[in-house]
């Protein structure tokens, strides 16, 4: 049974990861405020970028416990740790900047975005001013567009 956080969006998909299965690591959120946290990115830019887009958004990474976090290489102070961040799957780097572009058309509000070829990392904190940071991995900018 999945547990909704919106119309479009459950908290079993931030847990889900294929490398935390292949790696028998446990990677389910262990706090309110973490579920917390993940409510909020959700509420205030995925579900409301779901609405706009009108098809589904798939996570590839979303909460990452912090075994998961070291075994995919994140940064120590990443995001995804607390809940505050996800990585949306695209097809290929024109499907990111259309994402970013309507983000922006919209002023759905963000704490980072990072451009990679084939996903779009975005952030939302659940307290203090959202930074607008925008980032462009090596592997958007080496991407035909």
């Amino acid at each position: 049974m999945k547990t909704p956080i919106s119309k479009h969006f459950n908290y079993e998909e931030f847990e889900f990861s294929q490398k935390a299965n292949e790696l028998g690591i446990d990677n389910h959120i262990p706090s309110d405020k973490i579920r917390f946290a993940i409510r909020l990115l959700v509420l205030n830019l995925l579900q409301p970028l779901r609405d706009k887009v009108q098809r589904p958004l798939v996570l590839n990474s979303g909460y990452r416990s912090p075994a998961l976090n070291k075994a995919v290489g994140g940064a120590k102070d990443s995001q995804h740790l607390k809940g505050e961040a996800a990585d949306i799957f695209c097809k290929d780097a024109m499907e990111v900047l259309l994402l970013a572009q309507i983000i922006f058309r919209y002023s759905l509000p963000f704490d980072q975005m990072i451009l990679h070829d084939s996903l779009l990392h975005l952030s939302f904190k659940p307290d203090g001013k959202q930074r607008h940071q925008i980032l462009y991995n090596k592997s958007y900018k080496e991407a035909q567009l």
